[in-house]
């Protein structure tokens, strides 16, 4: 029997900054994962992330990353996916600093 499909979201780095990015529901690349299209059908999501990675000229890495529906947008299932929210963690910069 197969497995049920979690929701996910389209995530990839951003080529020039590095930045963590995640793609919303118009097809931009946004830096809040709150702002993430959370993808609830499989054939979508595959269809969704050939898509993505067709943007190489934007970024590099493109996945889809498990998430569950929450209040504010999609949150994440994983330790990974959540400490990559707030990028580095070796100085109080940027997202850490917010």
């Amino acid at each position: 029997m197969p497995r049920e499909f979690t929701p996910k979201v389209i995530t990839a780095n951003a080529l020039l900054e590095g930045d963590v990015v995640y793609l919303d529901a118009n097809g931009n690349w946004v830096r809040d994962l709150k702002q993430a299209e959370l993808l609830t059908d499989e054939a979508d999501a595959q269809i969704r992330l050939i898509d993505a990675e067709k943007r190489a000229d934007e970024v590099v890495g493109v996945y889809l990353a498990d998430m569950q529906p929450a209040n504010d947008g999609p949150e994440p299932t994983h330790f990974r996916e959540d400490f990559r929210r707030t990028g580095p963690s070796n100085y109080f910069l940027g997202k850490q600093a917010g």
